[in-house]
């Protein structure tokens, strides 16, 4: 195919700039910061959505809706909630012609407005748990923003739940963290997530612990793919979240948030992209197989009509293309830059020797194969290329995480990848030093890989990176 992308070796940055702009994922939108998300990529999105939603389902949370607008004195109420996003908050003073009484904020997060209603619901132990999810549009201004990454507004999931107690609050937050989070990532997104904790530094505002999911990209920079968060008994003191227990008492309940966003489909281009476009995982892929004509004619647009519906009656999700009128080196080089798992091209050549091509967006190869054993290929080359390129990104990672002893280690394999060495190594103080050089602690784990509850436990190990 010819080059229609910048290499990714050459300049990765730009290389995710031009693939974005050249397989019509997104566009910037009209005012800075916003982005206009385009049909592939939004069908991306829709699949994302739909096996979160399940899996949050799963959990036992129920979806509902809350406002975009919040009034200020909401987010007052929690200090080291408001003071963590004040420098992203977008404010309204006026509405309908007239200066408003109280200023209100465009929602960055919903902790506030549906802590309120959590108090107004919950009155005896009897409603606990309150497990609730709610999929919307959030705004922190962004002051260098990247398309997927980092915008203005973007898209999410945020679950908020309340507790009878700490306990239960750690244990659901664990459960979204792996039930909901990693197994979407792991076994749809075919991307070798690590599971930790944030450090006291790192974690979000107002919680008093913070789980995240860290990927490695392309260029071995870390993106936070998804957080859940113990948030003890701030918000819910804040706002007056009580219960009757069930010894007659008043206690506070204790609360959970956690999210994820459409940060999750830039961190799939920069984690399975190639030099020839995007590559979508099958288990996600909007169309898994692509059906293309290439040549009309001599019956084969009814035979490529005829394979369509078969492969859609064994299950597959599939695209058609019969446009004989545009050249079909350009629209293979759009399904390439599109990422379709599966091209399925039948030309008349082909018809007339009882074979199509069946081409592998994984790896690149071509298989001239029998028109009676395509759907039995095709499913067969989803399925072992979804679990290729789980092991190819996990490869990559391996590859490009060092065990290190020192900081001063660790801030060097930062430059290409990350390191792991003893939280011990590093401290408070190494992780203020080591954020001087853009590198973070990107989470902490035990020795055995397993999350910690605290970053006092014994023996943790810390993973630094540069991210974005």
């Amino acid at each position: 195919m010819a080059r229609v992308l910048t290499p990714r070796a050459e300049d990765f940055p730009r290389w995710y700039q031009d693939l974005i702009a050249k397989a019509q994922l997104a566009d910037n939108g009209p005012v800075r910061g916003t982005m206009v998300i385009r049909p592939t990529a939004y069908a991306i999105w829709e699949r994302i959505q739909s096996e979160m939603d399940a899996r949050i389902k799963d959990a036992g949370a129920e979806n509902a809706y809350f406002p975009l607008f919040i009034p200020e004195s909401y987010l007052t109420r929690e200090a080291e909630h408001v003071e963590g996003f004040s420098p992203e908050l977008a404010v309204v003073t006026h509405g309908g012609g007239k200066q408003l009484a109280e200023p209100v904020v465009v929602r960055p997060t919903s902790e506030t407005v549906i802590g309120e209603f959590m108090a107004k619901w919950i009155d005896s132990y009897r409603d606990l748990p309150l497990l609730l999810n709610q999929w919307a549009n959030v705004v922190r201004w962004e002051m260098r923003p990247r398309i997927f990454l980092r915008t203005s507004e973007f898209l999410w999931q945020e679950g908020h739940t309340a507790h009878a107690s700490e306990a239960d609050a750690r244990a659901y937050a664990k459960k979204i963290l792996h039930e909901a989070y990693e197994d979407l990532m792991v076994k749809v997104l075919a991307m070798p997530v690590l599971v930790g904790r944030k450090t006291n530094r790192e974690r979000f505002a107002g919680a008093t612990n913070t789980y995240c999911l860290e990927g490695m990209m392309g260029d071995g920079k870390a993106l936070q793919m998804g957080t859940s968060h113990e948030l003890g008994q701030n918000f819910a003191k804040a706002f007056d979240i009580a219960f009757s227990s069930a010894s007659g008492g008043r206690e506070h309940a204790w609360t959970t948030s956690w999210g994820t966003s459409t940060r999750m489909v830039g961190g799939l281009i920069m984690c399975h992209g190639d030099d020839s476009g995007l590559r979508v995982p099958p288990a996600l892929a909007p169309i898994q197989a692509h059906v293309m004509v290439v040549k009309g004619g001599d019956g084969v647009g009814e035979a490529a009509a005829q394979l369509r519906d078969d492969l859609k009656a064994a299950g597959v999700r599939v695209g058609f293309d019969d446009r004989v009128d545009t050249p079909f080196g350009r629209r293979a080089v759009d399904a390439e830059l599109k990422g379709y798992p599966i091209r399925v091209e039948i030309g008349p050549r082909d018809l007339a020797n009882g074979n199509v091509t069946v081409a592998r967006r994984f790896d690149g190869s071509k298989t001239s194969t029998p028109l009676a054993g395509v759907v039995a290929a095709v499913t067969e080359a989803l399925a072992a290329d979804q679990q290729a390129l789980y092991d190819q990104a996990l490869a990559h990672r391996e590859a490009n995480t060092h065990e290190v002893k020192t900081l001063a280690e660790a801030l060097a394999a930062s430059a290409t990848g990350w390191a792991r060495l003893p939280w011990s190594a590093v401290g408070t103080e190494g992780e203020a030093e080591a954020n001087k050089s853009a590198v973070t602690v990107r989470c902490l784990i035990r020795p055995d890989g397993t999350v910690p509850d605290s970053e006092n436990e014994p023996d943790l190990v810390a993973v630094l990176g540069r991210s974005y």
